[in-house]
């Protein structure tokens, strides 16, 4: 049970639920949910729930494997910087993670294929991002926050493909968390040694772009621009305030409560999407993942 719990574990569950979170916003934007609740002939038409639900699977499979390769990748350097992974205390070996990791993301690209051969693309496409960002991205101090970013931005396009005509129209959403995670990636290169005064700073001033390039979408494409205020709002208030307090004081500890805040707001940041696309009523059922996703931040580590 250990070892599965372990396993379990090398998936970062909490962060799982923030791509869905990024499957709901995406297929907000792709126009499927007004097509979900259409009323016909007694009943409601709900052909789109079952591509959500596919594409859904899919990121479960994508992320997971994605993360768990990340520690089949950082095993030596676990022992000496994180000994408390589960692989580094000897409850699952490289090559048990390692197949794991395979199986997940032949998963996300198959439940993918399900849905359309645009959404197999994609999914084949953050599958081989995430591997390149682990082997390798990581390691480089521009392209590296630049290919995770790469890898969300993706997972958004793979929820839009649920009509994948509609990637043309909307695919510059991808941009906002192509930003979002490469400032996440930015704050947490001093997570485990402190210090880093210029990625923190360069992190905050994302920060601000992302808040009001949403802000100036919702102004873009809706009439009731107002419904996204709220939850801007709360995105900053999960954001600045533990930022700011690692900026003063940038030690380890408090920079890795600024990125745990920054994964967790990903929910946050696709329910402001999902509300400038859809309503406020879809933003907060998209909401409603956070309390779980830090449920299970609680349990199990994010970062």
């Amino acid at each position: 049970m250990n070892k599965i719990i372990a396993h379990i574990r090398l998936m970062r569950p909490a962060n799982i639920v923030t791509a869905v979170a990024d499957i709901m916003a995406g297929f907000a934007a792709s126009g499927a949910l007004i097509r979900v609740f259409q009323w016909h002939d007694g009943h409601w038409l709900t052909p789109h729930i079952v591509p959500l639900l596919w594409l859904c699977l899919s990121t479960v499979g994508l992320y997971g494997g994605g993360v768990v390769f990340n520690d089949v990748f950082d095993a030596k350097l676990d022992k000496v910087e994180r000994p408390e992974r589960p692989i580094p205390r000897g409850l699952a070996t490289v090559s048990s993670a390692g197949t794991l990791a395979v199986l997940l993301l032949l998963l996300g690209v198959v439940a993918a294929w399900q849905v359309s051969f645009t959404s197999a693309l994609i999914a084949l496409a953050i599958a081989g991002l995430a591997v390149l960002y682990d082997a390798w991205g990581k390691h480089q101090l521009v392209f590296g926050p630049v290919n995770m970013g790469l890898c969300r931005g993706g997972n958004l396009l793979l929820g839009v493909s649920a009509i994948p005509s509609r990637i043309i129209d909307v695919w510059y959403i991808a941009l906002i968390p192509i930003i979002y995670i490469a400032a996440i990636t930015m704050i947490s290169r001093g997570e485990v040694h402190g210090g880093n005064r210029k990625a923190l700073q360069g992190g905050l001033y994302m920060y601000a772009f992302i808040i009001l390039s949403i802000f100036a979408l919702a102004l873009a494409v809706r009439e009731a621009w107002w419904e996204v205020i709220p939850f801007i709002v709360l995105l900053a208030y999960f954001n600045f305030p533990p930022l700011v307090q690692a900026l003063r004081q940038q030690k380890p500890h408090l920079i890795g409560k600024a990125v745990k805040a920054g994964v967790l707001s990903l929910i946050v940041l696709n329910a402001s999407l999902a509300t400038t696309f859809a309503n406020w009523a879809y933003g907060i059922l998209v909401l409603m993942l956070l309390p779980f996703s830090i449920w299970l931040a609680r349990r199990f580590a994010v970062t």
